[in-house]
């Protein structure tokens, strides 16, 4: 039996995605046509990448596979002790939950960023 995959882009991987990024493209297709394979973007890293690239949010949004979560009170109290919310959204909502009993990869071309932190990463640079 194989277990789902989960994967939360981070707004790096966002935006790279928006500019052609081979892994990212592999990633979107891969979760709007595999049984299994599910894709996420987090409210508050949709606004970081649209602060980079306007207009990525609402390409993002619009992808059939992938899901947006929202920030709700849990992860609003961790994300307000940050100073980068869309980081903070992302690592709160990779954590196992329910949904996902054992957490979710971070797709990221900014691995350094995560290094440090109780998440598998999957690297997005060439």
């Amino acid at each position: 039996m194989t277990r789902d995959v989960h994967v939360f882009l981070d707004d790096s991987a966002m935006v790279t995605a928006g500019r052609g990024n081979a892994l990212a493209s592999r990633l979107i297709h891969r979760a709007h046509a595999e049984p299994g394979w599910f894709l996420y973007a987090t409210v508050c890293a949709l606004v970081e990448a649209d602060r980079a690239r306007p207009g990525t949010a609402e390409h993002m949004a619009a992808l059939p596979g992938m899901a947006i979560v929202d920030l709700d009170l849990p992860a609003g109290l961790s994300v307000a002790r940050e100073t980068t919310w869309g980081d903070a959204h992302t690592l709160y909502a990779a954590q196992p939950s329910p949904d996902r009993p054992y957490g979710a990869v971070i797709a990221s071309t900014r691995p350094h960023t995560w290094k440090e932190q109780p998440v598998r990463i999957l690297d997005l640079n060439p």
